[in-house]
């Protein structure tokens, strides 16, 4: 089925998860509307013959009292009013004795009646009353015939909706299974289209080379959005190739007049084409700052191009102690020019990290640490285990960093505002590749107070080298 709109597609998918829920409840206000009539009728059924039997005791009540009268007095209006209880009293016993299942009693009953209606002359005393406690008993004996009959409807009626609600209950259950598989159906009848852009915005993320081919059916918003963002990752692609491109170009470029100007520079500084005065020296001097300067940029720059070409890390395991030790050694030199002790704290007997991805922190925040730290006072490095984390803290005396500033400084090109001590202009790249590498790695870099130090970067890494 081709939907022209997510709008469509939303709607369509909502409607079948709804078809067994409006099953059951079509269903439940069919068997609601059962119960509730039978309850109704049987209400009325109980109280018609509840009035029938209630009628007939009154019924049997002026039988017994008229009769002994007529015993007495032989009154003949006693015997035609006799006369008409006797066939009123059979028509209601008629109507009751219908309804019941049993017809022993109700014979006794007509029997009874029949015998006072042939019998209608003066009566012994202990006949009458042996007959009328007969009569009375025959009449209770129909009445707990009632009872038992309403009795029984009623616990019929109750195994009925006991019934009804096993048969709701399955129902229910049946149904909501079968919802089940349908919410799943129009689910993925709304996600895969989805999915689909997400799994492209990933491989755009990840600069794939190829994406996947634009969807021919399907929503037109969603089509229209893979389609821009197939536009998207060609735009990428481009100017990804125009960034290496220039990157190339720029170092062979830059590189090249460097050299030369270097070159030239120490054959001016060794005074090999000729004396220099005092003036053209501190000229010459000038010119090699600024040549160093430039190279440590262009480095940079090749750096910063580097980390972004490489894929993703290649975790081994790791000895700190090694690893620190390796990288005093490289970077004594600057350590003895700055007159800035190390203070290190290694609390990590193995980690599993990219060791090159480590390293490149490592040299990016003591270089910071170094340009930006105070003149003499110690540069603390320390290394421990914090809730399954490898934390590195690089922290040093100087100028604190603002908070609103605190985020700002780990975008690339973005430098601080605090002077450097290695007259260096720095290019607002060394935080940034810090951050980089944590990321790449699985954690984050971030400036925390401490309060041994004015300035504390802390890299948190997973300590397994997996994401946590």
């Amino acid at each position: 089925m081709q939907f022209a709109s997510l709008r469509q597609v939303i709607v369509f998918s909502f409607l079948i998860a709804l078809v067994p829920l409006g099953i059951l409840l079509l269903q439940s206000r069919t068997a609601l509307s059962s119960m509730s009539k039978i309850a109704s009728t049987e209400a009325e059924y109980a109280i018609e013959l509840t009035r029938k039997m209630s009628e007939v005791e009154t019924m049997a009540s002026n039988i017994e009292r008229n009769v002994r009268q007529f015993n007495v007095i032989q009154n003949p209006e006693l015997k035609s009013l006799l006369s008409q209880y006797y066939a009123r009293s059979k028509g209601l016993f008629a109507g009751i004795c219908n309804e019941l299942e049993k017809q022993a009693n109700c014979q006794d009953m007509q029997n009874r009646l029949n015998w006072f209606e042939n019998n209608q002359i003066v009566l012994d005393e202990l006949l009458l009353n042996a007959q009328l406690a007969a009569f009375r008993q025959a009449l209770s004996a129909i009445g707990k015939d009632v009872d038992r009959h309403l009795e029984k409807r009623i616990q019929g009626h109750k195994v009925f909706v006991s019934t009804v609600q096993q048969t709701q209950f399955w129902s229910t259950v049946l149904m909501v299974g079968l919802s089940l598989p349908l919410i799943w159906f129009a689910t993925r009848v709304i996600l895969s289209p989805v999915e689909k852009i997400e799994r492209m915005i990933g491989m755009i993320a990840n600069q794939a080379e190829k994406l996947p081919k634009v969807s021919k059916r399907g929503p037109k918003e969603l089509i229209e959005v893979e389609h821009k963002l197939s536009n998207l990752s060609d735009r990428l692609i481009q100017l990804e190739n125009l960034r290496k491109a220039l990157l190339r170009h720029a170092s062979h470029e830059l590189k090249t007049p460097l050299a030369s100007m270097k070159e030239g520079c120490s054959l001016l500084s060794d005074e090999i084409v000729g004396e220099l005065s005092d003036s053209q020296k501190e000229v010459v001097t000038l010119l090699n700052g600024a040549a160093e300067r430039l190279n440590t940029l262009i480095e940079q720059l090749l750096d910063y191009n580097m980390l972004l070409q490489q894929a993703k890390p290649e975790y081994t395991q790791v000895d700190p102690q090694q690893l620190i030790d390796v990288f005093m050694a490289d970077n004594s030199l600057a350590i003895k020019q700055n007159s800035n002790p190390i203070e290190l704290d290694l609390n990590v007997p193995s980690m599993v990290v990219d060791e090159k991805l480590f390293r490149r922190i490592l040299d990016n925040l003591l270089s910071n640490a170094l340009a930006h730290g105070a003149k003499s006072s110690p540069v603390y490095i320390k290394l421990y285990v914090h809730k399954k984390h490898v934390v590195l803290d690089v922290a040093n005396r100087g100028r604190k960093i603002e908070q609103e500033m605190r985020q700002s400084v780990f975008t690339p090109f973005k430098r601080g505002e605090g002077y450097r001590h290695d007259r260096v202009t720095g290019s607002g790249l060394g935080l940034s590749i810090v951050a980089d590498c944590a990321r790449m790695m699985h954690g984050h870099a971030e400036i925390v107070d401490v309060d041994y130090a004015d300035v504390c970067v802390r890299v948190t890494l997973p300590q397994n080298g997996e994401s946590q």
